[in-house]
């Protein structure tokens, strides 16, 4: 992804990162965001707001994160923050089984229960997979939850950067697609959309160029 530092944009979205306390949400977003290895942070009160612009098939776009606190009382407080959400990034740690069993037991019923978007995208974050030799969650448990939920999936870890930006890069990628083929696209293919669009040079063809 490439840093835009224009203040203008063409689409904005809603990201929300949720997952229990100390999983490494707040680390995950500040190594996004400062393109650096980040140390574990303390945990979050109650929200945190991050903005990130990059840019897609020539398209600036504007990264609201939204960082929510993981622990029980201030669920109520961050409750709101689901609302219009076109991307969710739900983290647990690979060494920690209570982060995972607690997706489904909570986090899974809080997007449910909150969420007023229909078509959000969800991606399934492994974080700390650094520590292998602690590892309690294999990675075979967390593909398994990933197809049961319908999520994107992809282990990462916040202290060597290994596949931060790629975490990213594919949530944002999928809520694009969706976005283009949604408003944008109802009547068309999406074959111009469907390819690596991070990857490629940004395509001149009226039809997308043009769109929305």
């Amino acid at each position: 992804m490439d840093q835009s530092s224009a203040s203008d944009f063409d689409y904005l979205f809603k990201l929300l990162l949720i997952g229990d306390s100390g999983v490494g949400k707040s680390s995950l977003l500040l190594s996004f965001t400062s393109d650096n290895a980040i140390e574990e942070l303390s945990p979050t009160i109650g929200v945190d707001f991050k903005v990130k612009y990059v840019t897609v098939n020539g398209k600036k776009l504007k990264l609201a994160i939204w960082d929510t606190a993981g622990q029980e009382r201030f669920r109520t407080l961050t409750s709101s923050y689901y609302r219009g959400a076109q991307g969710v990034i739900m983290v647990y740690d690979v060494t920690r089984r209570d982060t995972f069993t607690n997706l489904s037991d909570v986090w899974a019923k809080e997007i449910d229960m909150h969420s007023t978007n229909q078509d959000y995208i969800k991606m399934l974050v492994s974080n700390k997979v650094n520590k292998e030799n602690e590892r309690v969650v294999t990675k075979k448990e967390g593909i398994e939850f990933a197809r049961e939920y319908g999520c994107l999936f992809i282990e990462c870890s916040v202290k060597t950067r290994v596949n931060v930006e790629q975490c990213f890069e594919e949530l944002v990628l999928k809520v694009y697609v969706k976005w283009i083929i949604t408003f944008c696209l109802p009547d068309e293919g999406s074959t111009a959309v469907k390819r690596n669009i991070f990857r490629q040079k940004p395509v001149a063809d009226a039809s997308t160029s043009a769109c929305c």
